[in-house]
Order: structure tokens, then C-alpha cells, then sequence
């Protein structure tokens, strides 16, 4: 257990040093850190493809914000927590990222690939 312990916090320091590193506030990520933000910092994954597209497949507890509704909805979405945007591959997702910081999102960055990636990289997802 102690070894398992010693392994999570050298990953979540890790994660930690490449996040001050860069100085980034916004732009991708892959799953495992996307994985790590919801974990330790309470991130919330917005799919931005369209509703049918979501109940395809998507992130468990993500939340369904399409682009073309973001004007309407995104004022539903807490500003004080990270957002994770989420597309089909990440283009649609970059696109809707200047959105948000235009509605006030401090801290936006985009899953890369997308659920493509998500999926590629072997995460689960729901469908319905």
C-alpha cells in the first residue's frame, strides 16, 4: 500500500511541476491529466459536440453544452471550477475554447483528441 501511495503522489507532483512549468492557462490535455483535474481539483468535463452525438457515447458526468448552444447554456456552468472542454477530436472543442474565456472562464483547456483520444487512450464511456 505504502508503495501505491509513494507512486500516486510522485504522478500527481509530476503532473504538478509540467502544469507551473509551462505557465499555461489554457489549451489541452490529455486524458490521464484531464483524469487527475476532475480528481483533485474538481474539473468538470463539458462535451460540446451535439446531443445526439453525445448520447452515442461520452465522458460519465460530463455535461452536454453544444456549441451552438453555448450563448444560451454555458451560464449554467460553474465559473469557479476547472472546465474541460471535450469534442469529437479537439478541433471542435479549441473552437468553443475562446467562448468561454469570452463569457469569463478563467480556467478552460480542451481533452486532447477529444473522445477520440479519450477512447483511444482505453477510458470508459457511457452511452445513453
Amino acid at each position: 500500500n505504502i508503495l501505491l501511495i509513494a507512486l500516486a503522489l510522485v504522478s500527481g507532483g509530476m503532473l504538478l511541476w509540467q502544469s507551473l512549468r509551462s505557465g499555461k492557462s489554457s489549451g489541452s490535455i490529455g486524458p490521464a491529466e484531464a483524469t487527475a483535474a476532475v480528481n483533485q481539483r474538481h474539473a468538470i468535463f463539458v462535451d460540446v459536440r451535439s446531443p445526439a452525438e453525445f448520447a452515442a457515447g461520452h465522458i460519465a458526468q460530463s455535461r452536454n453544452v453544444p456549441v451552438a448552444e453555448l450563448a444560451q447554456k454555458a451560464g449554467s456552468l460553474p465559473k469557479n471550477k476547472p472546465l474541460i472542454l471535450v469534442g469529437a477530436t479537439g478541433r471542435d472543442a479549441a473552437k468553443a475554447l475562446a467562448q468561454f474565456k469570452a463569457q469569463g472562464f478563467a480556467e478552460v483547456t480542451c481533452l486532447a483528441g477529444g473522445i477520440a483520444g479519450w477512447v483511444q487512450a482505453g477510458m470508459p464511456i457511457k452511452k445513453g
